[in-house]
């Protein structure tokens, strides 16, 4: 069945109805995203609610609604939810890195939760994907119009910085490999999937800065 996973009642209803069909539930998978948001100047909250709204609480109702489904035969079970490298490194998409920073941190929380549950949890942090995330204004409910905002420029900077991204998708790697990868994560209860190593150096900067604040206040005392 379709739902529009950014409707808690719409993913209770695909639970049913897969519970119905198949009797039990061993595997989720919270895939469903959508790029956009707007950069910094021009958000709306019809744009903030509509990619959290997808990328994020779809995941959170997806963990809610489907775990106790999954826990309910005792036989165990893996959660697999699609964040991005953007959920490690932020970019210029804010509100896309927002969510998918709040993917892997639900999913790092989750995976401790469920464990003695006999339910692993993986986050997927693809690279550079062969998708439709540049068309994701398609599929823009009428409840959020507005969410996208004004048509992407023809010309200009943030044009050719567009075009070059679309260019980078349409050259991406191939989505039945990131399948495959996600297999066999789910096989061996991996915490994290990465699909290839392009930003490996910048998620270690990322951390080396993060040290680097722990290392200003060595040795201080704090007051109490």
């Amino acid at each position: 069945m379709k739902a529009d996973v950014s409707l808690k009642g719409e993913l209770q209803a695909a639970a049913d109805a897969t519970v119905a069909r198949y009797g039990r539930i061993h595997i989720l998978v919270n895939n469903a995203g959508v790029g956009g948001g707007g950069t910094y100047g021009e958000w709306t909250d019809a744009g903030w609610n509509w990619v959290l709204g997808v990328n994020l609480m779809s995941v959170i109702w997806g963990f809610e609604i489907f775990g106790p489904l999954i826990e309910a035969h005792g036989e165990g079970g893996q959660v697999v939810s699609t964040a991005s490298v953007a959920g490690l490194i932020a970019g210029p998409s804010l509100a896309y890195d927002v969510s998918k920073y709040g993917v892997v941190a639900l999913s790092e929380g989750m995976r401790n939760v469920l464990a003695p549950r006999k339910i692993g949890v993986s986050v997927l942090c693809p690279g550079v994907i062969r998708t439709q995330i540049m068309n994701s204004r398609r599929n823009v409910p009428q409840r959020f119009a507005g969410a996208v905002g004004n048509p992407p420029p023809t010309e200009g900077p943030r044009a050719e910085f567009i075009k070059a991204l679309q260019e980078r998708i349409n050259n991406g790697i191939d989505p039945l490999y990131v399948g495959e990868l996600v297999r066999e994560a789910i096989e061996n209860d991996w915490p994290y999937i990465f699909t290839d190593t392009e930003h490996e150096p910048f998620i270690d900067k990322r951390f080396a800065e993060i040290k680097q604040g722990f290392d200003r206040i060595r040795g201080r005392t704090p007051r109490r």
